[in-house]
């Protein structure tokens, strides 16, 4: 690397333990910036004794990874289980910690916030977080570049976490709430254009989309079937891999799977991972014996085989970011069948890697899953085309692009300005 590397500060709502996508991206991200021999100060969740004792077991890459850096430190604020989701960490109140003084003794050329607005307590509408714009004090004293990255879809997470009638009443502040919210960072990137678009409108400040969620298309890749943890069962399978949420649709897939299984009564519904909606998803999944398997949750080379087995990939949540399920299928050359939503037609070309259903219609999903099951010569030309699709979005190709824009920022501070309201 040419240029000086940079002292970056990164602080995250989500980190291994707590499984989900943005856990792993962190991760990937903090990984790669210190390879390139950046010095990271990452201030993450803490696990303790109130999180169920699975979350804390769980054979992900995490600190002990990064702590091979020389270049690594790192700090677990404290934290509390989500109101609504156990297994996930909100941190607590800024009167319990002080992000000032750790940035104050790290002193950092820039920091960076992961989820920015579920640490500040969006999340569970400011009944828990932080309680302020996590790192804007320090930036705005010292004039410290300071960005926010979103990760998920915010706004449709309270709607399905607080419920429609809720959500109904305090939808006239929310463009308020993500104006505040998103003025109080130099910066705030999306990974997707539509989800930047949506939040526009919803008047988020210094919006700019950056591709910078990426997946290691190395790892993600179709040799991976030498892994298939079912090598013997030769049914057509349909993978869902996420969490078990209400977010994420889950229930949708046994409204689906008995319309396909009408037309393809051998058809496999394979659904991986954990979540609150455990229980009911796997009383309904009875319903239909060997049909439906509900495996939990899957790490290392176990779920990349899944990925490469599959026939199918299904994910009908409405709530992606420029999803990474998504883009894993298509990596290890699986079709992808997903809802119409913010950022997924820009991962999933309709006849082409998959097909786009319509939100919330298990009918339309069950059809487009059925047209590619039945039409072995679309289903061999969708899975050869699936993986040069996503080939750009490879996990170093994204993090180039989001360490030059780190660079752009710490050199031209004299143009980024703070919000007198933050």
């Amino acid at each position: 690397m040419n240029k000086k590397p940079l002292r970056i500060a990164l602080f995250t709502g989500l980190f291994a333990p707590f499984l989900t996508g943005v856990s792993v991206a962190v991760h990937q991200r903090v990984r790669w910036l210190l390879e390139q021999g950046h010095e990271v100060f990452l201030i993450h969740p803490e696990i303790n004794n109130l999180y169920p004792k699975a979350v804390g077991n769980r054979p992900m890459p995490g600190l002990d990874e990064l702590q091979s850096f020389p270049n690594f430190s790192s700090f677990a604020f404290p934290t509390k289980p989500l109101i609504l989701y156990k297994s996930l960490p909100q941190p607590l109140h800024y009167r319990h910690w002080n992000d000032t003084k750790l940035l104050e003794k790290f002193q950092p050329d820039i920091i960076v916030v992961e989820e920015a607005a579920q640490m500040r307590g969006l999340y569970s509408f400011f009944l828990q977080g932080y309680g302020r714009p996590v790192g804007v004090k320090y930036a705005k004293k010292t004039k410290t570049p300071i960005i926010s990255i979103f990760h998920t879809d915010i706004v449709a997470y309270i709607r399905y976490y607080l419920g429609d009638i809720f959500f109904n009443l305090v939808s006239p502040i929310i463009p308020f709430l993500v104006k505040q919210f998103s003025e109080s960072y130099n910066l705030n990137l999306f990974s997707s254009r539509e989800q930047l678009a949506k939040y526009q409108k919803l008047k988020c400040q210094t919006g700019e989309y950056l591709p910078y969620q990426g997946i290691n298309c190395e790892k993600f890749h179709p040799r991976n079937i030498c892994y298939d943890p079912i090598p013997k069962d030769q049914r057509p399978t349909i993978l869902f891999v996420g969490r078990i949420t209400a977010e994420k649709n889950v229930t949708q897939l046994l409204d689906i799977y008995p319309l396909i299984a009408a037309k393809i009564p051998d058809v496999h519904l394979v659904i991986v991972g954990s979540g609150p909606l455990d229980a009911e998803i796997r009383r309904r999944a009875q319903n239909y014996q060997s049909g439906v398997t509900i495996w939990g949750e899957s790490h290392g080379t176990q779920l990349l085989g899944w990925f490469a087995r599959a026939d199918v990939f299904i994910n009908p949540s409405v709530t992606e970011n420029f999803c990474t399920t998504n883009n894993e299928a298509l990596a290890s050359g699986t079709p992808v069948v997903a809802a119409v939503a913010p950022s997924t037609a820009e991962q999933v070309i309709p006849g082409y890697n998959g097909f786009l259903a319509q939100p919330n219609n298990p009918k339309d999903f069950a059809q487009k899953i059925i047209t590619i099951l039945e039409n072995p010569e679309l289903k061999a030309q969708l899975s050869q085309q699936a993986r040069p699709s996503i080939l750009e979005f490879d996990w170093s190709v994204c993090t180039q692009k989001f360490e030059n824009r780190l660079y752009e920022l710490v050199e031209i501070p004299e143009k980024l300005e703070f919000s007198n309201n933050s």
